[in-house]
């Protein structure tokens, strides 16, 4: 059960994890395992046995390996107590199936792991068995843009002789002390499952509600307490980019267990609203301001004018002088510290940031409320039931007054009841107040309002709010070489991107990388000559790129004739559906957005058009693309748009998607044709 609130962390897609999902993980366990005592012979338990002769689940030449059986029974023993047993066999078919050699079970100070084993049934020779003893404990490592202390450890077992043809399983025990009475199981993943098995057994009177979340509903065997569903022959999933994320598409099922009286006496809830109050009863009294926090709010209020420029001074404080550093023991990976200790440490996570953030704002009479979101866009959707192992960000929705009407706050939302709310995320510093990034757009996420917890849409921004304006004034010579100044605006997740990429860069000559990669996209041969940055800092401010370039034999000699492709720089088409496998889940893509380029190209002295490309129009619904090349005296005029307006292209729609990819690169590659100038 996931513990942890925070938007660094990432997200563990079932109960046992293998390490292709932690790389920096996977080559310290192997350093460690290096040195592991060797295993010994023992025989495999009899449920493995039974099932080397059993046929596995349908799949393809591709696949690494299979999971032949697992079984998970869950013990519900109190309100404070919960016992889970796993049991998992996979037979390897590849060389790329040996990572489920090695057991990855996280864990954190409220569980125990009790027991642990694992063997290997060989496709010839003697079983191999591991026992606990030989397992080792690992902390997780340091995550990125973050300094992390974290009660979660790993405990991790090798399995020897996870070679093609081999049987490998394992099972293992655990202990919990839930802060909530609920489970998920999940049963579909990325190798393909004969069958899977789910046990629950409750104490008596106690009752449970069960919702099935992308896979039909599978009805139970009771007996006694004990309920039992089972599942079988399920498909593998296999990433495609672009595609939605695991929890959005994986086949699971998400058990919540009641105690007699209902979820009041269980620390639980039953639907969104249930969750808020839970979440409500986890942050009361942590937006308190001391009286040292007060005195720097007064300051930052009295230094700005309007009620928005008070806000965004506050905002701005939220995103900027307070580091992000995630403290997360216990309850505390959910629970917010208080703003007090935030502002007196100057660090705190997400939940910290956004404690801290509606305390700020209480001091100049503005409501706000957590949204406990998925910093990943549709792990959560409308028809997910209320439970808290999806989540791992908080953001605030700020409840606007009555009569601010600014053009700057367009992340907003009319709530029926709370009226107008701002959506912001004080721990993205290089998103501006009144804005969100692309991933939090057309977000579910919970709002935790005064009467209870309700699942909400985040506004999707206009898609004039991101994107790239380039303009380019070049000249071209009777030998084909193009020059000339280019100017790129960046708004929204584009101006992000840049501003991210660019954090840690010193000197002036770095600065300019990403636009030598962009042009090494497009010609053969290219030299800057000169170049700068604007409003690399201020974020309110769109991002500029300004730079000279020159670029030799751009046009190309036919006979008398000169061929140049009025499309100069930036790509716009994809590869992404060019696959012989057909696509099975939707493309997502990053934001709404809407790029366009203008290009003017002064012809060379002597020369008149002889012919041009054709003017395109492609509007799919979700996505359009229009393109023109014109004549304008001695000018070379290209202009287009691509814009982006709905996020995620269903599979039935994802032809016309490669249809306009197509059109896009058809496009790009165009060429006009200059002959010699009649006289």
């Amino acid at each position: 059960m996931n513990s942890k609130l925070s938007c660094s962390r990432w997200w563990f897609p079932r109960e046992t994890e293998f390490l292709e999902s932690w790389p920096s993980l996977a080559a310290l366990a192997f350093s460690l395992l290096a040195f592991a005592a060797p295993a010994r012979a023992g025989d495999a338990p009899a449920w493995m046995h039974a099932l080397m002769n059993v046929l596995p689940p349908e799949h393809d030449e591709k696949t690494d390996a299979v999971l032949l059986y697992s079984e998970k029974v869950v013990t519900v023993q109190s309100v404070d107590k919960i016992k889970i047993t796993v049991r998992e066999a996979y037979r390897i078919l590849r060389p790329g199936g040996r990572e489920y050699g090695t057991l990855v079970i996280p864990y954190n100070s409220h569980q125990k792991i009790t027991a642990m084993r694992g063997w290997c049934i060989p496709a010839q020779g003697k079983d191999y068995e591991v026992k606990d003893k030989e397992a080792m404990e690992i902390s997780l490592p340091k995550i990125e843009g973050s300094e992390l202390i974290t009660d979660v450890k790993d405990k991790l077992l090798h399995i020897p002789a996870a070679d093609p043809g081999n049987i490998v399983g394992y099972e293992y025990e655990k202990e919990d002390q839930p802060f909530v009475l609920q489970d998920i199981w999940r049963f579909q993943q990325e190798s393909p499952v004969r069958e899977a098995r789910y046990s629950l057994i409750l104490p008596s009177s106690w009752e449970y509600k069960v919702t099935w979340m992308n896979y039909p509903e599978v009805k139970p065997v009771e007996s006694g307490n004990q309920s039992q569903w089972v599942v079988s022959q399920i498909n593998g999933i296999r990433h495609e980019d672009s595609m939605p994320p695991w929890q959005g598409v994986a086949g699971q099922m998400i058990v919540s267990f009641v105690p007699p009286g209902g979820s009041a006496q269980s620390r639980g809830f039953q639907n969104w609203k249930e969750m808020g109050i839970w979440y409500q009863a986890l942050t009361s009294g942590r937006r308190d301001a001391s009286p040292e926090l007060k005195q720097k709010v007064a300051s930052l209020a009295s230094s700005s004018g309007t009620l928005v420029e008070k806000m965004k001074a506050l905002a701005n404080f939220a995103q900027r002088d307070i580091r992000y550093v995630a403290i997360e023991l216990g309850i505390g990976g959910w629970q917010p510290h208080s703003a007090a200790e935030v502002f007196t440490h100057h660090y705190g996570d997400c939940k910290d940031k956004a404690t801290l953030m509606g305390a700020m704002l209480h001091e100049i009479n503005i409501d706000s409320y957590y949204v406990v979101v998925n910093s990943e866009r549709g792990s959560v959707t409308r028809e997910t039931p209320a439970h808290k192992d999806d989540f791992d960000h908080v953001i605030i929705a700020i409840k606007l007054p009555d009569g601010i009407a600014d053009s700057s706050l367009m992340a907003t939302m009319a709530h029926p009841k709370l009226g107008k709310l701002l959506f912001f995320d004080p721990t993205d510093e290089l998103t501006p107040f009144g804005q969100l990034s692309g991933a939090l757009q057309a977000n579910y996420g919970l709002l935790v309002a005064p009467d209870g917890g309700e699942l909400v849409e985040s506004p999707a921004l206009p898609s004039a709010m991101n994107g790239i304006r380039r303009t380019a004034k070049l000249s071209l010579t009777p030998a084909g070489t193009l020059t000339g100044d280019v100017q790129e605006i960046r708004v929204g997740d584009r101006a992000w991107a840049q501003r991210w990429a660019l954090r840690t860069v010193t000197k002036d000559t770095d600065k300019i990388k990403p636009i030598e990669t962009l042009l090494s996209r497009s010609l053969a041969t290219f030299q800057i000559t000169k170049a700068s940055v604007g409003n690399l800092q201020s974020t309110d401010l769109p991002f500029i790129y300004n730079y000279s370039v020159m670029a030799q034999n751009y046009a190309k000699t036919a006979g008398n004739l000169l061929l140049v492709r009025p499309r100069f720089v930036g790509n716009k088409s994809s590869d992404l559906l060019e696959t012989k496998e057909p696509r099975k889940y939707p493309v997502e893509f990053d934001g709404p957005s809407r790029d366009t380029d203008t290009f003017e190209i002064a012809l060379p002295a002597g020369y008149e058009v002889d012919d041009l490309p054709p003017p395109v129009d492609a509007d799919c619904g979700f996505a359009s693309y229009h393109s023109k090349t014109e004549v304008n005296g001695s000018t070379l005029k290209y202009t287009r748009t691509f814009e982006v307006k709905e996020l995620s292209v269903p599979v039935s729609k994802v032809e016309d998607l490669k249809k306009l990819y197509r059109i896009i690169a058809s496009d790009e590659r165009n060429t006009a044709v200059l002959k010699p100038a009649s006289h």
